[in-house]
């Protein structure tokens, strides 16, 4: 038996064992679009998998969306299909890590007649390498800490102002791995993404303190574009994009300040118990497996 999670142009069939690890999502539809009537809602990473579905699930409500990804065709056509519905849509084709494009973005973002009311930092990037072939590979480590941890950071320090007039809401899509034990050959995205989640919930009650809403989204494995380049990742449970663009959504009207799958309490919970063992026993399976030289 499968439960499908619509709410895209795509969809993900669950298996039993997906249905288990992430239950449905019940989103008010009538809630949300009374929230969001009339707002600006910026979107980053919005050209495929998760901001994309957002977009789409956001497209039936009368309110302005700031489509935000390097792609500029797949925004086009984005686009094109959201305004055959209730939405009004603005693209911006730009990548946040390049200093100039984010400067034309905070230009665009703050000649907005009606402001901003929430941000969705959803923009980012994942790489799978071990230290031992990431020696001549410095680039790694600074362009995922620039689309990870600093883009999101000048962004929001320019859009504070515009959010606290509104009293909006920042809503930053991360992942379980910044609250468990690392892992190997995940350095550069883990320490990039633990970085801005640390900065996020270290500004929060300053936020907050303002009457910006604040909510971190911390997710497992995606089935997005993202995951591609790692064949390991195709066999094992992922959420559906579409399901995550409904925790999003929800997030909007309630304006939880953290949502995490039902069982990373027990990760967690496991990560300080066995830290010690997990540290001793990993560089010997490692080396087993011939990938520690």
């Amino acid at each position: 038996m499968k439960q499908e999670i619509s709410g895209g142009i795509m969809q993900h069939q669950y298996s039993l064992l997906e249905n288990l690890l992430f239950p449905p999502t019940y989103l008010n539809e009538k809630k949300l679009k009374y929230k969001l009537k009339g707002k600006t809602v910026l979107i980053t990473g919005a050209s495929s998998g998760i901001g994309e579905k957002l977009a789409y699930l956001l497209a039936d409500i009368n309110l302005h969306l700031i489509l935000v990804a390097r792609t500029e065709e797949k925004l086009l056509a984005i686009k094109s299909e959201i305004e055959r519905k209730a939405a009004k849509v603005s693209i911006f084709p730009a990548d946040i890590r390049n200093k100039e494009e984010m400067e034309e973005l905070l230009r665009f973002i703050h000649q907005m007649p009606d402001g901003l009311d929430i941000v969705v930092s959803n923009a980012g990037i994942s790489i799978r390498r071990s230290i031992n072939n990431s020696l001549d590979r410095y680039h790694d480590f600074t362009r995922t800490m620039a689309i990870n941890y600093f883009a999101p950071v000048q962004l929001l320090l320019s859009v504070i102002p515009l959010l606290k007039k509104n009293q909006g809401q920042v809503i930053n899509i991360s992942t379980v791995n910044v609250l468990l034990i690392p892992i190997p050959y995940w350095a550069a995205y883990q320490a990039s993404k633990s970085a801005f989640d640390t900065w996020f919930r270290s500004v929060a009650p300053e936020l907050n303190a303002m009457g910006i809403s604040t909510t971190s989204i911390y997710l497992p494995l995606v089935k997005t574009p993202m995951i591609l380049p790692t064949p390991a990742y195709h066999r094992l449970p992922a959420m559906c994009p579409s399901h995550v663009a409904k925790i999003i959504g929800k997030s909007m009207y309630t304006e939880r300040q953290k949502y995490m799958p039902w069982w990373l309490i027990f990760g967690q919970l496991a990560s300080t118990i066995f830290r010690g063992i997990w540290e001793l026993l990993t560089p010997s399976i490692l080396r087993k497996r011939g990938k520690g030289h």
